[in-house]
């Protein structure tokens, strides 16, 4: 790729928009082509977490440092519920926020409207209905998931509950994965996150409902259901064609928890500065991304291996100390995990295809909404 050409970046997601305002901002002429009509198409207001634990320093500082501005609704949670099997609660804290809080859509105040915004006053073109059919050089591609390994289904709302975070765990709320509920200033939201079981996903968000209506008093007004979905994988150089591959279109995801916007605007920024300074690409996201990512893939394996009783041994163990610290400690390659890394690689290689789906009459949220075509090349 010749580093002073004009740059096209095909997606305007988080990691699209963020490579965009990182070379916009050094002087680059960059146009963002986006396929879709406006940002932020698959999400509708919901909640998700800005994850802060996997490195010491805060995210927010990060995003700064990147000059990307928090001029997005956020809100920092230290401390949450987490269920354990018998559904007994556990109080987890942290000293610093464990997740920044913050809304996706295409409203104003939602992350990908910021980001939006501020490419633009960039100077940054951004396109929409501008599908990309074949790539070339001088482009960065941030087309999103490639394929569902994890998908995500619920409700947003109103209600009148006091703020929180609650977590759950069970195969009939989230076969392989986790329910959680998020409330802040009267909106919430409610959601499976599954890593198989895709075809019930119906079945598995009721349960969820019904789970959090007992437990922690979920009152809903107003709901209106969302799905979305992720692609996980460790990729090996995160080039394709010669050009930097970024965000969820390389598989950048935490193959644990599904946590990947930190992923997504860090990738973008290496991307964007590896133009900016000829740099490699593919030693940058080794360096800065490549650890974490190992660390889940030996979480998702441990997690998978533990059973119920081992979860419930962790979220006992979680709840008794900083739980930001404990979060940290996982997702750090310590020599017992460094050891058990080829083996959980081995596991991972299967890929966490959903067996349940088989893409023929069925109406989960991948086969009603994913881009099979892009997926299938």
């Amino acid at each position: 790729m010749t580093s002073q050409a004009e740059i096209e970046i095909v997606g305007a997601g988080p990691a699209g928009l963020t490579c965009a305002i990182v070379l916009a901002r050094a002087g680059r002429t960059v146009t963002v082509r986006e396929w879709h009509g406006d940002v932020g198409h698959r999400f509708h207001g919901d909640f998700q977490g800005l994850e802060n634990w996997t490195d010491p320093q805060d995210v927010l500082a990060e995003l700064a440092e990147a000059g990307i501005a928090a001029d997005f609704d956020h809100h920092g949670v230290s401390e949450g519920v987490v269920f354990d099997g018998h559904a007994r609660p556990h109080s987890v804290t942290g000293a610093r926020p464990l997740f920044y809080l913050l809304r996706r859509g295409r409203s104003a105040g939602t992350l990908d409207r910021a980001l939006l915004d501020q490419a633009r006053a960039a100077g940054a073109e951004v396109r929409f209905n501008d599908r990309v059919k074949n790539t070339s050089g001088n482009m960065v591609l941030a087309g999103g998931p490639r394929r569902a390994d994890i998908i995500a289904v619920g409700h947003v709302f109103d209600t009148t509950m006091a703020d929180g975070a609650w977590l759950a765990f069970g195969a009939d709320l989230a076969p392989k994965g986790y329910a959680y509920l998020l409330v802040h200033a009267g909106r919430g939201t409610v959601a499976s996150c599954m890593f198989t079981g895709f075809r019930n996903q119906a079945q598995h968000l009721a349960a969820t409902v019904a789970y959090f209506t007992r437990h922690a008093g979920l009152q809903m007004q107003n709901p209106h259901e969302f799905g979305g979905f992720g692609n996980v994988r460790l990729p090996r150089t995160a080039m394709q064609g010669g050009n930097p591959v970024i965000g969820e279109h390389a598989g950048f995801q935490d193959a644990l928890a599904g946590f990947g916007l930190r992923y997504a605007m860090r990738s973008g920024r290496l991307a964007a500065e590896s133009l900016i300074h000829g740099t490699d690409y593919a030693k940058s996201w080794r360096r800065d991304l490549q650890p974490g990512l190992r660390a889940g893939v030996v979480n998702r394996f441990l997690f998978n291996q533990t059973g119920p009783r081992g979860v419930d041994y962790l979220i006992g163990k979680i709840a008794r100390v900083d739980t930001g610290t404990a979060l940290a400690q996982a997702y750090g390659l310590s020599l017992p995990r460094r050891l058990l890394l080829p083996l959980a690689r081995y596991r991972f290689r299967a890929p966490l295809k959903d067996g349940s789906c088989s893409h023929l009459n069925c109406d989960c949220v991948w086969c009603q909404h994913g881009d099979h075509d892009a997926a299938d090349t």
